[in-house]
Protein backbone atom coordinates (compact mmCIF):
# COMPACT_ATOMS: atom_id res chain seq x y z
CA UNK A 1 0.00 0.00 0.00
CA UNK A 2 1.17 3.63 -0.94
CA UNK A 3 1.75 6.53 0.89
CA UNK A 4 -0.81 8.19 0.03
CA UNK A 5 -3.28 4.93 0.12
CA UNK A 6 -2.43 4.15 3.62
CA UNK A 7 -3.26 8.04 4.52
CA UNK A 8 -6.40 7.66 2.63
CA UNK A 9 -7.27 4.27 4.74
CA UNK A 10 -6.44 6.29 8.23
CA UNK A 11 -9.04 9.35 6.52
CA UNK A 12 -11.74 7.50 5.86
CA UNK A 13 -11.96 5.38 9.13
CA UNK A 14 -13.83 8.90 9.77
CA UNK A 15 -16.21 9.19 6.79
CA UNK A 16 -19.98 8.02 6.03
CA UNK A 17 -18.51 7.02 2.50
CA UNK A 18 -14.93 6.81 0.81
CA UNK A 19 -13.29 9.65 -0.13
CA UNK A 20 -11.28 10.13 -2.84
CA UNK A 21 -7.41 11.79 -2.37
CA UNK A 22 -8.61 15.03 -4.74
CA UNK A 23 -11.80 15.35 -1.98
CA UNK A 24 -9.74 16.35 0.85
CA UNK A 25 -7.01 18.73 2.54
CA UNK A 26 -4.70 17.49 4.78
CA UNK A 27 -2.48 19.81 6.92
CA UNK A 28 -0.05 18.85 9.58
CA UNK A 29 -0.36 21.08 13.26
CA UNK A 30 1.91 20.91 16.69
CA UNK A 31 -0.42 20.65 19.18
CA UNK A 32 2.04 20.13 22.24
CA UNK A 33 5.06 19.70 23.67
CA UNK A 34 7.45 19.17 26.73
CA UNK A 35 8.93 22.78 26.86
CA UNK A 36 7.99 24.95 29.53
CA UNK A 37 5.17 27.48 28.46
CA UNK A 38 4.14 30.84 29.43
CA UNK A 39 2.21 29.50 32.27
CA UNK A 40 4.96 28.01 33.73
CA UNK A 41 3.28 23.95 33.32
CA UNK A 42 4.39 21.42 30.78
CA UNK A 43 3.42 17.81 29.81
CA UNK A 44 5.55 14.71 30.42
CA UNK A 45 6.98 12.87 27.53
CA UNK A 46 4.67 10.08 28.75
CA UNK A 47 1.35 12.67 28.65
CA UNK A 48 2.34 13.41 25.20
CA UNK A 49 2.68 9.93 23.78
CA UNK A 50 -0.86 9.47 25.68
CA UNK A 51 -2.50 12.49 24.27
CA UNK A 52 -1.10 10.98 20.92
CA UNK A 53 -3.53 8.38 20.91
CA UNK A 54 -6.50 10.49 22.55
CA UNK A 55 -6.37 12.71 19.80
CA UNK A 56 -7.05 10.59 17.00
CA UNK A 57 -10.31 11.58 15.41
CA UNK A 58 -10.94 14.54 17.83
CA UNK A 59 -12.24 17.82 15.81
CA UNK A 60 -10.50 21.19 15.40
CA UNK A 61 -12.69 24.05 15.73
CA UNK A 62 -11.79 28.26 16.46
CA UNK A 63 -11.24 29.92 20.11
CA UNK A 64 -12.13 26.50 21.61
CA UNK A 65 -16.37 27.71 20.69
CA UNK A 66 -18.01 24.06 20.35
CA UNK A 67 -20.38 25.51 18.49
CA UNK A 68 -20.85 22.80 15.14
CA UNK A 69 -20.63 25.42 12.75
CA UNK A 70 -16.86 25.69 14.23
CA UNK A 71 -16.02 22.47 13.10
CA UNK A 72 -13.29 22.84 11.18
CA UNK A 73 -10.81 19.96 10.69
CA UNK A 74 -10.49 15.96 12.24
CA UNK A 75 -7.20 14.31 12.85
CA UNK A 76 -6.62 11.18 11.78
CA UNK A 77 -3.25 10.60 12.62
CA UNK A 78 -0.64 11.74 15.49
CA UNK A 79 2.36 10.98 16.46
CA UNK A 80 5.37 12.24 19.41
CA UNK A 81 8.23 13.78 17.42
CA UNK A 82 11.53 13.95 19.15
CA UNK A 83 14.65 16.24 18.55
CA UNK A 84 17.54 15.40 20.27
CA UNK A 85 19.37 18.16 19.39
CA UNK A 86 17.24 20.36 21.05
CA UNK A 87 17.14 20.34 24.65
CA UNK A 88 13.99 21.66 26.61
CA UNK A 89 14.54 25.02 29.82
CA UNK A 90 14.87 21.97 32.00
CA UNK A 91 17.22 19.70 30.35
CA UNK A 92 15.03 17.32 28.78
CA UNK A 93 15.09 16.11 25.04
CA UNK A 94 12.99 17.70 23.05
CA UNK A 95 9.54 16.50 22.08
CA UNK A 96 6.21 17.63 20.66
CA UNK A 97 2.92 16.20 19.81
CA UNK A 98 2.35 16.10 16.05
CA UNK A 99 -0.93 15.84 14.56
CA UNK A 100 -2.30 15.02 10.76
CA UNK A 101 -5.61 16.42 9.71
CA UNK A 102 -8.01 16.79 7.31
CA UNK A 103 -10.85 19.14 5.46
CA UNK A 104 -13.43 18.34 3.11
CA UNK A 105 -12.72 20.69 0.05
CA UNK A 106 -15.73 22.48 -0.35
CA UNK A 107 -16.31 26.63 -1.56
CA UNK A 108 -16.81 27.71 1.46
CA UNK A 109 -13.31 26.69 3.15
CA UNK A 110 -11.35 27.75 -0.19
CA UNK A 111 -10.40 30.75 2.16
CA UNK A 112 -9.49 29.05 4.79
CA UNK A 113 -7.47 26.74 3.02
CA UNK A 114 -5.22 29.44 1.42
CA UNK A 115 -4.82 30.89 4.80
CA UNK A 116 -3.06 27.44 6.14
CA UNK A 117 -1.37 27.38 3.09
CA UNK A 118 0.07 31.01 3.68
CA UNK A 119 0.84 30.71 7.25
CA UNK A 120 -2.01 33.07 8.35
CA UNK A 121 -3.68 30.42 10.47
CA UNK A 122 -1.02 28.99 11.97
CA UNK A 123 -1.16 28.88 15.66
CA UNK A 124 -3.54 25.82 18.00
CA UNK A 125 -4.42 25.15 20.86
CA UNK A 126 -5.81 21.96 22.69
CA UNK A 127 -8.36 21.23 25.68
CA UNK A 128 -7.84 18.11 27.32
CA UNK A 129 -7.80 16.96 30.73
CA UNK A 130 -4.93 15.33 32.78
CA UNK A 131 -5.01 13.88 36.59
CA UNK A 132 -1.88 14.93 37.70
CA UNK A 133 0.22 17.75 38.41
CA UNK A 134 3.60 17.07 39.70
CA UNK A 135 5.53 20.09 41.60
CA UNK A 136 9.10 20.27 39.45
CA UNK A 137 10.53 20.90 43.29
CA UNK A 138 8.91 18.55 45.70
CA UNK A 139 7.87 15.91 43.45
CA UNK A 140 4.34 15.71 44.64
CA UNK A 141 1.10 15.99 42.91
CA UNK A 142 -0.72 19.39 43.36
CA UNK A 143 -3.65 18.12 43.56
CA UNK A 144 -3.28 15.74 46.01
CA UNK A 145 -1.73 18.19 48.83
CA UNK A 146 1.29 18.27 50.81
CA UNK A 147 2.88 20.63 47.71
CA UNK A 148 3.38 24.07 49.19
CA UNK A 149 5.24 25.64 46.96
CA UNK A 150 4.02 27.72 43.44
CA UNK A 151 4.86 27.87 40.16
CA UNK A 152 7.13 30.53 38.39
CA UNK A 153 8.88 31.14 42.13
CA UNK A 154 12.36 29.85 42.96
CA UNK A 155 13.33 27.67 45.78
CA UNK A 156 17.03 27.52 46.91
CA UNK A 157 18.05 28.26 42.98
CA UNK A 158 15.14 25.76 40.77
CA UNK A 159 12.17 27.41 39.46
CA UNK A 160 8.77 26.04 40.24
CA UNK A 161 6.82 24.65 37.69
CA UNK A 162 3.94 21.60 36.73
CA UNK A 163 4.43 18.97 34.78
CA UNK A 164 0.72 17.59 33.45
CA UNK A 165 0.25 14.17 33.80
CA UNK A 166 -1.33 10.97 33.26
CA UNK A 167 -4.17 12.66 30.56
CA UNK A 168 -7.72 11.06 30.86
CA UNK A 169 -9.04 13.12 27.90
CA UNK A 170 -8.83 14.87 25.29
CA UNK A 171 -11.62 17.59 23.72
CA UNK A 172 -10.55 19.41 20.64
CA UNK A 173 -8.05 21.53 19.32
CA UNK A 174 -8.85 25.15 18.20
CA UNK A 175 -7.14 27.31 15.43
CA UNK A 176 -5.91 30.36 17.57
CA UNK A 177 -4.31 34.10 17.79
CA UNK A 178 -1.99 33.90 20.00
CA UNK A 179 0.44 31.15 21.20
CA UNK A 180 1.78 30.67 24.99
CA UNK A 181 4.26 27.69 24.12
CA UNK A 182 6.77 29.39 22.11
CA UNK A 183 8.16 26.16 20.29
CA UNK A 184 5.27 24.39 19.64
CA UNK A 185 2.44 27.24 18.57
CA UNK A 186 0.66 26.58 21.21
CA UNK A 187 -2.11 28.75 23.35
CA UNK A 188 -3.36 29.14 26.58
CA UNK A 189 -5.10 31.76 28.59
CA UNK A 190 -3.02 33.75 30.90
CA UNK A 191 -3.26 32.69 34.67
CA UNK A 192 -5.30 34.95 37.09
CA UNK A 193 -1.94 36.84 38.33
CA UNK A 194 -0.68 37.22 34.90
CA UNK A 195 -4.33 38.73 33.79
CA UNK A 196 -4.38 40.74 36.56
CA UNK A 197 -0.75 42.52 36.55
CA UNK A 198 -1.58 43.40 32.69
CA UNK A 199 -4.89 45.17 33.93
CA UNK A 200 -3.28 47.21 37.03
CA UNK A 201 -0.18 47.41 34.85
CA UNK A 202 1.67 46.11 38.79
CA UNK A 203 4.43 44.07 37.92
CA UNK A 204 3.75 39.99 38.08
CA UNK A 205 6.05 39.83 41.19
CA UNK A 206 4.11 42.85 42.94
CA UNK A 207 0.97 40.98 42.38
CA UNK A 208 2.66 37.39 43.32
CA UNK A 209 3.53 39.18 46.71
CA UNK A 210 0.25 40.61 47.05
CA UNK A 211 -1.86 37.71 46.49
CA UNK A 212 0.55 35.81 49.12
CA UNK A 213 -0.14 38.38 51.71
CA UNK A 214 -3.82 38.05 51.08
CA UNK A 215 -3.76 34.34 51.49
CA UNK A 216 -2.17 34.36 54.36
CA UNK A 217 -4.47 37.18 55.74
CA UNK A 218 -7.25 35.31 55.32
CA UNK A 219 -6.09 32.22 57.18
CA UNK A 220 -5.34 34.26 60.03
CA UNK A 221 -8.73 35.97 59.84
CA UNK A 222 -10.27 32.60 59.28
CA UNK A 223 -8.71 31.63 62.92
CA UNK A 224 -10.15 34.85 64.57
CA UNK A 225 -13.46 34.95 62.88
CA UNK A 226 -14.41 31.33 64.70
CA UNK A 227 -15.87 30.68 61.41
CA UNK A 228 -17.05 26.89 61.29
CA UNK A 229 -15.76 26.49 57.64
CA UNK A 230 -12.54 24.18 58.07
CA UNK A 231 -9.36 25.46 57.65
CA UNK A 232 -8.41 23.03 55.15
CA UNK A 233 -11.46 24.18 52.82
CA UNK A 234 -10.13 27.52 52.95
CA UNK A 235 -7.04 26.93 51.82
CA UNK A 236 -8.41 24.40 49.00
CA UNK A 237 -10.62 27.20 47.98
CA UNK A 238 -8.06 30.06 48.00
CA UNK A 239 -5.22 28.27 46.28
CA UNK A 240 -6.60 29.11 43.12
CA UNK A 241 -8.19 32.23 43.27
CA UNK A 242 -7.41 35.12 41.25
CA UNK A 243 -6.65 38.16 42.59
CA UNK A 244 -10.12 40.05 42.73
CA UNK A 245 -11.34 36.74 44.21
CA UNK A 246 -8.70 36.63 47.46
CA UNK A 247 -9.84 40.80 48.05
CA UNK A 248 -13.14 39.64 48.09
CA UNK A 249 -12.80 36.75 50.60
CA UNK A 250 -10.48 39.04 53.07
CA UNK A 251 -13.48 41.66 53.15
CA UNK A 252 -16.00 38.70 53.71
CA UNK A 253 -13.57 37.34 56.51
CA UNK A 254 -12.85 40.64 58.15
CA UNK A 255 -16.77 41.28 58.34
CA UNK A 256 -17.27 37.90 59.82
CA UNK A 257 -14.43 38.74 62.07
CA UNK A 258 -16.33 41.94 63.49
CA UNK A 259 -19.52 40.00 64.43
CA UNK A 260 -21.77 40.58 61.69
CA UNK A 261 -23.00 37.95 59.69
CA UNK A 262 -21.16 36.68 56.37
CA UNK A 263 -24.12 34.68 54.44
CA UNK A 264 -22.01 34.81 51.03
CA UNK A 265 -18.41 33.44 52.60
CA UNK A 266 -19.52 29.78 52.80
CA UNK A 267 -20.76 30.76 49.27
CA UNK A 268 -18.29 32.44 48.01
CA UNK A 269 -15.69 28.97 49.40
CA UNK A 270 -18.44 26.53 47.66
CA UNK A 271 -18.59 27.81 44.59
CA UNK A 272 -14.44 28.56 44.75
CA UNK A 273 -13.90 24.68 45.74
CA UNK A 274 -16.48 23.70 43.55
CA UNK A 275 -14.61 26.41 40.70
CA UNK A 276 -11.17 24.81 41.69
CA UNK A 277 -12.30 20.93 40.81
CA UNK A 278 -13.62 22.08 37.46
CA UNK A 279 -10.64 23.85 36.49
CA UNK A 280 -8.81 20.75 37.55
CA UNK A 281 -10.50 18.76 35.37
CA UNK A 282 -9.55 20.35 31.76
CA UNK A 283 -7.08 22.54 30.27
CA UNK A 284 -6.76 24.67 27.37
CA UNK A 285 -3.34 24.63 26.63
Amino acid sequence: MSDSQTKMAKINRFTRRELGEEEVYCFSAILCDNEIDRDQEKFSRQALEKLAELFIGKTGIFNHDPKGENQTARIFDAKVVSDPERKTADGEEYACLKAEAYMVRTDSNADLIREIDGGIKKEVSVGCAVSKEICSVCGRDRRSGGCVHRKGRVYNGRKCFYILSEPTDAYEWSFVAVPAQRGAGVTKKFSGEEGFAEKTGESEDIVGKLCDDLRREIIRLSFLSGDSIPVELTKAAITRMEPEELLKMKQALSTLSDGESAPELEKALGQNTQKEIEANRSFRI
